[in-house]
């Protein structure tokens, strides 16, 4: 995605360079989104409208869905950040957040404010009551809510103040799951190859219901935030002195012909360990359609994104 300005900047204020530098990165941003979303509705009509012979199976349909619910959170996570971004989303929630099975384990993790004193001075202020907030957490093979528990304190002498700690940041305000919940279905998906109406499946065994439009959601919020850290990382990659380039076949959704075809994901990799070398090892993927050695320039100049 290109953020090279298409107007003269010299003929603008220079106290409005840098707004007009804003407004041109989210035009870019806006762009790359519509031509995903583009691209999986296209897929979708093939899905629901194609011949017979041409639909998807089943599985390849949800796997179709999830995609497409995934890159709609992700871009509205976007538009949400970029509209108020010190404050938090208070975008109406589509998920089913449904309760949380009482035989679960609960963890209670109780945050203090930071003083027990009365700001008037009267002394130590005294517990009135608490707020409690229930989050779904992960870990394998267990599930456990992680309930936070913020307690009051008010001064019995002056009633004026009442003090409690603040609610600790997360990364869906409001959102039922923990950074750990969050971790363990994207790994589940990317990495276990577990598609997300199956991990629903999986979670309902255990007495949570959550469909998979929920889990969707979850991945593309996660997908924006983590969008940073995976940039981050290609950049540094290419001022190392070594790096190792190669694509891995992988299949990819052709609906038009009703089976997969063949993708490649570029390899952006550095390991200098074998030569004595201080740097860690990383390495990112970017997606290209074939195997050209064309992708790899376009790569190495920044033109493509790496896949998050």
């Amino acid at each position: 995605m290109s953020a090279v300005p298409s107007i003269d900047l010299s003929v603008i204020p220079e106290s409005q360079h840098a707004a007009v530098l804003a407004v041109l990165r989210e035009r870019d941003a806006l762009r790359e989104s519509n031509r995903r979303l583009e691209h999986l509705i296209a897929e979708l009509n093939q899905v629901v409208h194609g011949k017979r012979s041409e639909k998807l199976n089943d599985d390849e349909r949800q796997l179709a869905f999830e995609d497409l619910e995934a890159a709609v959170a992700e871009a509205e996570t976007r538009q949400d950040a970029e509209a108020r971004p010190c404050t938090p989303s208070r975008r109406a929630a589509r998920r089913n957040r449904g309760h949380l099975p009482e035989s679960l384990p609960r963890v209670e993790q109780v945050i203090e404010p930071d003083s027990l004193l009365c700001p008037c001075g009267c002394g130590e202020m005294h517990r009135i009551g608490e707020d409690r907030t229930e989050r779904l957490d992960i870990v394998p093979a267990q599930l456990r809510v992680i309930v936070t528990v913020r307690p009051k304190y008010a001064c019995r002498r002056c009633g004026e103040g009442v003090s409690q700690a603040p609610a600790p940041a997360h990364l869906i305000e409001g959102g039922l799951p923990t950074e750990g919940a969050l971790a363990y279905v994207l790994v589940s998906k990317y990495a276990d190859h577990l598609p997300l109406y199956r991990q629903s499946q999986i979670l309902a065994r255990a007495g949570v219901e959550l469909h998979r439009s929920t889990l969707a959601d979850w991945v593309g919020s996660a997908a924006f935030h983590l969008g940073p850290v995976v940039d981050r990382l290609a950049e540094h990659l290419k001022t190392s002195t070594k790096l190792f380039m190669d694509e891995t076949p992988a299949p990819v959704l052709d609906p038009g012909r009703g089976r997969t075809k063949t993708g490649y994901l570029w390899a952006l990799a550095r390991d200098d360990r074998s030569w004595g070398g201080g740097d860690p090892p990383g390495v990112v993927f970017t997606y290209a359609p074939d195997r050209g050695g064309e992708n790899a320039e376009r790569i190495l100049q920044g033109r493509d994104r790496p896949c998050r």
